[in-house]
């Protein structure tokens, strides 16, 4: 496993992160121990950096970490996120109140004191940038965390933001089907020093060897909804993932491991987090840190799958409320 820092300041962790939506059964069922398991390969493989949040099966996925961590507690550095009220009704919060709150449930369910990266999980309009900024500020000044993140934001709030006191890490998701990143977020994150970590970076389990397949999908899987994964854009999108298959083959590597690697040659401040439920599914793309693509290979990879290939929108319009659009 090869090691990148975390924003300037920031801690050395693994190039490849863990992305820990799945572990709740949000892509399909699993179980504790299956998770455990998973979460034992994550670090066997040499994976320091793990990525949770309040909102994942309403601190669910926090707590069945904070149980690993029980029984190996340096085992990972901990991102985690709020922002994002489900009850009464779902709603973006910013405020100081509610920040306070959840950051103080996260350190509870995870059973730790400190995290070393607190994300804002979605931007709040009503909530100014400053003010935002102003109390996160206060948590790393309190020790509670280490520094702070932005979640699926645009390059201007990021420069914003960054104004007021150093942001550590962007999330926004980034892959070989989704490209938006690329108008400006991956090289600002560059200038600034800010470290880019592409959520979703095998493209929601369809840059594999064996892609998802919709009859398998159950709620609350958002995939179901997913305009690229209703017809007829699915066999659309799988007729050109068949050929970076082929390719990936004839390339000596597995699907996963090439589309994270090309992922990873982005830039050496790119941190992806691919999630997956089981250790088996990890150990197919954990090694992907070591390969290195030639300027032959990336150009071949660009012509197969070239940006905007990927049909349907990576959201349907319900879904995305949310995430900052720029061009």
């Amino acid at each position: 496993m090869q090691y990148r820092t975390l924003g300037a300041n920031g801690p050395q962790v693994s190039a490849i992160g863990f992305g820990a939506m799945s572990i709740i059964g949000f892509f399909g069922p699993t179980d504790d121990k299956t998770t455990h398991a998973c979460l034992s390969a994550a670090r066997d493989g040499g994976i320091t950096f793990i990525d949770t949040a309040e909102l994942y099966g309403g601190g669910r996925s926090e707590e069945l970490i904070g149980q690993f961590l029980k029984t190996s507690p340096h085992a990972f550095h901990i991102a985690s996120k709020a922002g994002i009220r489900v009850k009464p009704q779902r709603r973006f919060d910013n405020s100081k109140r509610y920040l306070t709150e959840a950051l103080e449930g996260s350190l509870r369910r995870l059973g730790v004191d400190h995290i070393d990266l607190y994300y804002i999980h979605r931007r709040d309009p009503d909530t100014a940038i400053e003010d935002m900024v102003e109390t996160l500020q206060g948590f790393i000044q309190q020790g509670k965390i280490g520094g702070y993140g932005l979640s699926e934001v645009s390059p201007t709030t990021l420069r914003r933001a960054h104004a007021i006191h150093p942001c550590r890490a962007v999330q926004n998701e980034y892959s070989l089907w989704t490209r938006l990143p690329d108008l400006g977020l991956i090289r600002t994150c560059s200038e600034l020093g800010v470290s880019f970590v592409p959520f979703s970076p095998l493209g929601r389990g369809m840059l594999t060897d064996a892609p998802a397949k919709r009859a398998a999908m159950v709620e609350p899987d958002l995939r179901i909804s997913n305009p690229r994964f209703q017809e007829p854009n699915l066999s659309d999108n799988l007729a050109v993932i068949s050929k970076f298959q082929n390719w990936a083959r004839d390339n000596g590597m597995n699907t996963p491991t090439a589309a994270l690697a090309w992922v990873l040659q982005r830039g050496d401040h790119v941190i992806p987090i691919p999630g997956t439920r089981t250790a088996a599914h990890l150990n197919q793309w954990i090694g992907a840190s070591e390969v290195h693509l030639s300027d032959t290979q990336i150009q071949e990879i660009e012509t197969l799958l070239p940006i905007g290939w990927a049909y349907g929108d990576r959201y349907s319009p319900a879904q995305n409320i949310g995430p900052e659009t720029y061009s």
